[in-house]
């Protein structure tokens, strides 16, 4: 199946124009129900789109500004692989105030998943310490001495309670700001971790003290480079990750 699964979003529903920034997935604006509207065709399970689709719906009830998951005519979240959510409209943080917004936001979204559940097949920075995979990382593909530089970096990261982690909130594109609202997008990184690993921002927004920004930062781009290996990007931040000992 393909996008003439939209029609089970109404006869009415119709794509209009893709939409930049979707690496792993296909996602177009739509119009479902005469509204505006995002829809995202991937190849996510169904138990990783429950998930997605169910933290979702838990944040918008609990006040957080994220796209909810429109319902299909008979009530689905999602349906072979595509999800129709809300229209955020809004533009990226444009200076240090902006992201210190986005720090608060994110800091609730941390406490309001305070043990929330992992993501069907995915890993913590903690269980990547012995285990080798999980959904998007596979250590075993990367050498040796890569593997040791990400595990000694995640190693350094304080235990505490674990909360869903949005994964990716340094690239503007996925936030969308108004004088109103400060709104997250694109949840296709999320899952279960400890949260330093969001608050490496911009201004250091989230006014982490020199020592702890490091061991974050530091963790932070051993994660980024585990996810994306190997392409140039991956190189350049495992770059910045201490070697074991140091």
């Amino acid at each position: 199946m393909g996008w003439e699964t939209l029609a089970r979003w109404g006869d009415d529903a119709a794509r209009l124009e893709r939409l930049t920034g979707g690496v792993a997935n296909d996602v177009w604006s739509v119009r479902v129900g005469g509204r505006l509207a995002v829809g995202r065709l991937g190849t996510r399970s169904d138990a990783d789109l429950a998930w997605e689709t169910d933290l979702l719906r838990h944040l918008n009830r609990e006040g957080l500004t994220v796209p909810v998951p429109i319902p299909t005519t008979d009530g689905r979240l999602f349906a072979d692989g595509l999800v129709v959510m809300t229209y955020l409209p809004g533009g990226p943080p444009r200076n240090a105030a902006d992201w210190r917004r986005v720090a608060a936001v994110l800091r609730e979204l941390h406490r309001l998943t305070r043990g929330w559940p992992q993501r069907p097949g995915w890993r913590s920075s903690a269980d990547l310490l012995h285990a080798d995979t999980g959904t998007k990382v596979d250590l075993t593909a990367m050498p040796a001495e890569a593997v040791a530089r990400c595990r000694a970096a995640w190693s350094r990261l304080p235990a505490g309670p674990t909360c869903v982690v949005h994964g990716n909130p340094t690239n503007p594109g996925n936030i969308r700001m108004t004088a109103d609202q400060v709104a997250l997008i694109d949840w296709d990184e999320s899952h279960v971790d400890v949260p330093a690993l969001d608050l490496v921002l911009p201004h250091n927004a989230a006014a982490l003290d020199d020592a702890f920004l490091d061991v974050a930062a530091q963790a932070s781009a051993a994660w980024e480079a585990a996810v994306c290996w190997d392409d140039d990007y991956a190189r350049q931040r495992l770059a910045t990750v201490l070697p074991p000992g140091r």
